[in-house]
């Protein structure tokens, strides 16, 4: 099983250095970033699963961050690190989002229960697939296909793998069209860029039908004023599962 992987966004190089340190110690990877800017980046990257978040940064303040992480990964835990200790602070970040709430000067000790504590009761974090189920029809992401045991097969584009994987890893979600394309693509949302995610769904929905047939049907299920989300016959398959065929 993967390290959970963590960002810790803080401006003051001493607190980073050791929060990072301690991370890595306790068997985590860990990445940082001492800007506002800078932290949202590495927040937003695929395959992070936490992350610390400093209230007081350069750049663009913490709160802000954590309104547009919430837009953009509405389901990643984030722990708010910070000096503000009064009840309008907690209660501000919390009412923004926040998964938990920590008052320096903190233990690592401390720290560290918290991140435990925070990755054990998210139940929505994205799963680690490398492939999926569609009826009887298997999609494989490695070989970027879908293949029928009568015979079919059909090749998807690097996008359209994309979409399923992200939709199968979060499976337990309804996923927004400004979400799939910051994590596809690495940019915001306009009204024009959205509809290429509607015209991509179309074209893979329509591929899937020509090898699973009805299957297809319930592969992905559009979710009114939210986005997508993986429909009930898409199985996702993780590294614990039966190896592909």
């Amino acid at each position: 099983m993967s390290r959970a992987r963590i960002v810790v966004i803080e401006d003051e190089p001493a607190i980073r250095r050791g929060v990072v340190d301690a991370l890595r110690v306790s068997g985590y990877e860990a990445t940082e970033a001492a800007d506002g800017i800078r932290g949202l980046e590495e927040a937003i990257r695929q395959g992070i699963d936490l992350v610390l978040l400093d209230l007081l940064l350069p750049k663009r303040d913490g709160l802000e961050v954590l309104r547009e992480l919430r837009r953009i990964r509405p389901t990643l835990p984030v722990i708010v690190l910070t000096a503000r200790g009064s009840e309008d602070d907690r209660v501000r970040g919390l009412r923004l989002g926040a998964d938990d709430y920590v008052i320096k000067p903190f233990s690592a000790r401390e720290l560290l229960a918290r991140i435990e504590a925070v990755l054990r009761r998210s139940v929505d974090r994205p799963l680690k697939v490398r492939g999926a189920r569609l009826g009887d029809a298997v999609i494989d992401c490695g070989r970027r296909e879908v293949r029928s045991p009568k015979g079919g097969r059909v090749e998807l584009s690097e996008t359209e793998i994309g979409i399923l994987s992200f939709l199968a890893e979060n499976h337990r979600r309804a996923v927004s069209r400004a979400e799939l394309l910051t994590r596809l693509w690495g940019f915001g949302a306009t009204g024009n860029e959205t509809r290429t995610i509607d015209m991509h769904i179309t074209r893979l929905r329509a591929k899937l039908k020509n090898v699973a047939g009805a299957s297809a049907g319930e592969a992905i299920v559009t979710v009114r004023a939210r986005g997508y989300m993986a429909g009930p016959a898409l199985v996702p398959e993780t590294d614990q599962d039966e190896g592909l065929e």
